[in-house]
This record gives structure tokens, sequence and C-alpha cells, in this order.
């Protein structure tokens, strides 16, 4: 497949990459104890990954690297972990922690993701999107992504989404964290729903009264 050519301007309803850019700059410092409440989440997304030792893995939006230790323990010496993230504030302190980790066997890459280089690690075993709305809401970055994982190689994506409408506590918590943490609401009713195409044996469990979603499948052949 033909790698996507750059592109920052905001999609039509959608994400916005520069105006991303900045909320995650701004947020860099203290963006760890912000995610610490969804821990289980991570953990729980991470489990579905079913990784095992010598396998690939590709963690898109990586942040500060908070699922870095629990990918490169799964994967082990013989197995590559690859974090990408566009964020140059955000990537510093993943690149501290995986210094502090000593596994050499993690990569790390600033990019966004639709332009991310896969070069000597693709097609990966298994590739988490955990709380990357944006990224799941580009149909560019998503079909060169899905590119890049094996026939059934395993696909988990975890983030917000809105609750049923009776339970209006859990969608005003969906509000206010979407307005902090992604340029957009559109999609938010299902958010991985550019991935579902791509995938088969899809599992999807919501959490947190409906307000946390953790989608797996399989990349279809």
């Amino acid at each position: 497949m033909v790698k996507p050519q750059a592109n920052h301007a905001a999609l039509p309803h959608g994400p916005d990459a520069d105006a991303a850019m900045a909320q995650y700059e701004e947020r860099a410092g203290r963006y760890d104890w912000e995610l610490a409440a969804f821990e289980p989440v991570r953990r729980a997304a991470i489990e579905q990954l079913a990784i095992g030792p010598g396998q690939s893995v590709v963690d898109v939006g990586c942040g500060t690297g908070l699922s870095l230790p629990l990918l490169g323990a799964a994967v082990g010496p013989r197995g590559r972990v690859l974090g990408v993230e566009p964020s140059p504030g955000m990537l510093s302190r993943a690149r501290a922690r995986v210094v502090g980790m000593r596994m050499p066997w993690i990569d790390l890459q600033q990019s966004v993701a639709e332009l991310a280089d896969f070069s000597g690690i693709a097609p990966v075993d298994a590739m988490l999107f955990h709380f990357t709305h944006d990224v799941l809401r580009n149909p560019r970055a998503v079909q060169w992504l899905m590119s890049q994982v094996k026939p059934g190689g395993r696909v988990v994506a975890a983030g917000l989404q809105w609750a049923p409408l009776w339970a209006v506590p859990a969608n005003l918590f969906v509000w206010s964290a979407a307005m902090y943490s992604t340029t957009c609401l559109e999609g938010l009713a299902c958010p991985w729903d550019l991935l579902r195409p791509y995938l088969c044996e899809v599992e999807e469990q919501s959490l947190w009264a409906g307000s946390i979603y953790i989608a797996a499948g399989r990349r279809r052949d």
C-alpha cells in the first residue's frame, strides 16, 4: 500500500492535528496522573492483545509511554515494540521511561499516525489504540495502520464513548473528558467503527456505565 502524504488540515467535522499537538504538548507534564484512574482499562486492553514472547506490537499514540512496560514485558527481548507519538513533549517522557526500563527492544518514533514508518517491523503481530480518538476518526490513518498488521494479527482499541441516553452522569463525564482530550466529538457513538471493516472475530466490552469501550479483533485476511 502507498503511504499517505502529509496533510495537516483538519478533516471535515473530524480531528485537527495541529490542535491535538498543542493540546498534548500542554498536557505532557501532568499526563501520567491524569490517566491514573484509567490504568485498569489499559491493563484490560493489553490483556486483550494476547501477545507473547518474540512478537511485535505497535502502540499508536503512545503518549508518555504508560503502556510500554506492559508491552515490553509481554514480548520480551526477542520481540519488538514500537511506540508512535507526534508530541515532542510526550515523547521525551516516553524516552526517559524506556531508558529507565532497560528494554532495548522498545523503539519510539515521533510521527503522526498516518505517516509512521514501519520499516523493519511490519507486518506486526498486534496494534494497540489506547484513548486515541482522533487517530481512530482519521480514515487515512486507519487505512495506513491496518495495512501494517499481518492477517490474523490482534487489534485492540479502548477509549471514551457515549453511554446510553439514560446514563446522564456517564455522558457528562464523556463530554467533559472528550472536550479536554480530543479535538472532535464526531464518532463518539462508536469511535472504532472505521476499524470494523478490517477486523473479524470482534468482541466489545462496555465499562464505567457504558462510557468506556474496549474493542478487540483480528485483522482480516
